[in-house]
């Protein structure tokens, strides 16, 4: 019997609008006009997807209907016996001077200033304590790691010749909020989740990091 070659693989993609201290989010331009970049430029390999490409509200509580409705709503229009699910989450580092790859994501929401849609966990409880993400998962010390080859990733990316490390800490506002609540998602449904850190367009031009993230999808494909 003849075995069955590699699966196809669908990357659905995510970025974030504007929030307090960055009033143009890079992430929302990348993401707005990624599927016309790779398309006009024949960056998908053969075998992959690029699903979905969605702005979310830069919110961790309030947002979380619309979170899981992108993301139900890319799963349910995959054939997932045949094909890779991957989540791509992209977010913005503003003191950052290269990309980042984030192993992993926190159960804890201490959130250094409220979010778009106004809230601030770590206010809602006495003496300011540290808040769950999940409070069904345990302490703030829970952590939900990507099974996404990233170690090979980086390797494909500095190859091509981009500065970018990876990171053990998404820090404890939206962005690990998301990837968190990704994370589990995607263990439950059999999916893969990964969430990478982005500069300014100050600090890493509009081009690059559109062809970067171009190469994120292709390293991804190519070690899944």
């Amino acid at each position: 019997m003849g075995s069955e070659g590699p699966k196809a693989v669908t990357i659905h993609v995510t970025g974030f609008k504007k929030f307090q201290g960055v009033a143009e989010n890079p992430t929302e331009t990348i993401v707005n006009n990624l599927m016309n970049f790779v398309q006009t430029k024949g960056l998908l390999p053969a075998g992959v997807t690029l699903g979905s490409c969605t702005v979310l509200e830069t919110a961790g509580d309030g947002a979380l209907p619309m979170l899981y409705e992108v993301l139900e709503s890319g799963v349910s229009r995959t054939d997932t016996k045949n094909e890779q699910v991957i989540w791509l989450h992209l977010g913005v580092n503003s003191g950052a001077k290269k990309f980042a790859i984030e192993r992993q994501a926190v159960n804890e929401a201490t959130f250094r200033c409220p979010d778009e849609l106004g809230w601030q966990p770590q206010i809602l409880f006495l003496c300011l304590q540290q808040h769950p993400i999940v409070a069904d998962d345990g302490g703030i010390s829970r952590k939900q790691e990507t099974t996404c080859s990233i170690e090979a990733i980086l390797k494909v990316l500095k190859n091509k010749g981009y500065d970018v490390t990876i990171s053990d800490d998404a820090g404890r506002f939206v962005c690990n909020y998301v990837y968190y609540h990704s994370l589990r998602l995607a263990k439950q449904k059999g999916h893969k989740s990964l969430f990478v850190h982005v500069p300014l367009f100050s600090r890493i031009n509009e081009e690059t990091q559109m062809q970067f993230v171009a190469s994120v999808l292709g390293a991804i494909a190519s070690t899944s």
